[in-house]
């Protein structure tokens, strides 16, 4: 690398305002809240669709577990993406995360093949979001304490 190219990364360089901006924060809390914010707007839509997949899973009673979920979903990406409490929203993300992937991502009872690879994939995927949320609730915690 150049001397240019690392003055680019370098603190107070581009790509260091960039990174430490409001805006880019604010993207990527949105960006990790995404699946969290579409999920139950599409159940919300479609709650006949919400209620067949919590009696798919085994949650009964579905109508009350497919509400419970659209609106703690909802109210816990609210928090991460405002910062109203945004520990208390990322760690009940990340439990979420961990607890429907335990329950809905089962990869290990599939047969081999191309379902069960998608499915230990999903598994694989959820634990690292379910990480990157445990990541944001010490940040804010410690208030990026130990940058």
């Amino acid at each position: 690398m150049t001397e240019h190219s690392l003055s680019i990364i370098r603190p107070g360089g581009p790509l260091h305002r960039f990174a430490g901006s409001p805006v880019a924060r604010t993207v990527a809390l949105l960006f990790l809240c995404a699946a969290f914010i579409q999920g139950p707007l599409t159940k919300l839509f479609d709650f006949s669709g919400a209620i067949a997949e919590m009696e798919h899973l085994g949650l009964h009673p579905a109508g009350l577990f497919a509400a419970t979920v659209i609106v703690f979903e909802l109210t816990a990406s609210a928090m991460v993406i405002s910062g109203f409490l945004r520990w208390l929203g990322a760690l009940a993300l990340a439990a979420f995360t961990l607890l429907a992937t335990f329950i809905a991502l089962r990869f290990w009872e599939l047969a081999p093949g191309t379902e069960r690879m998608m499915a230990t994939n999903a598994f694989f995927e959820h634990l690292g979001l379910a990480g990157a949320f445990v990541f944001v609730a010490a940040i804010d915690i410690t208030k990026g304490a130990g940058k």
